[in-house]
């Protein structure tokens, strides 16, 4: 059973950073991949980074340049670095792990970005 836990949400004025964390129980390295979804309301779960075991990273269009996912394999810690943050960027975020094509979820954490 996979267990994930994310940390690191809050309210911040736009234009600052915050960053997300999501421990994971085993070796990360042993999961396909890792990643980070929002969801705002009224609107459907979507991608946000993914970093493969292999080390590919891919950003929604929308955050490319801002947001920055890395990992530190010795913590099983998968980090979701965000800058410049914008009101749009509100949502719960849920840290996401893929092992055996079965998705695993973590509660979620709210960011909220005030204007």
């Amino acid at each position: 059973q996979v267990h994930l836990v994310e940390s690191g949400g809050g309210l911040v004025q736009a234009g600052g950073s915050l960053r997300l964390s999501c421990a994971a129980s085993g070796s990360i390295l042993s999961y396909n991949a890792m990643a980070w979804f929002r969801q705002a309301p009224g609107k459907q779960r979507e991608l946000v980074a993914r970093i493969t075991n292999g080390g590919s990273l891919n950003y929604a269009d929308s955050v490319k340049g801002r947001f920055t996912i890395s990992r530190n394999n010795a913590r099983n810690t998968v980090y979701l670095q965000m800058n410049s943050l914008k009101p749009e960027d509100t949502a719960v975020y849920y840290c996401n792990a893929v092992l055996r094509l079965t998705n695993y979820w973590g509660q979620g954490t709210q960011v909220t970005v005030a204007s």
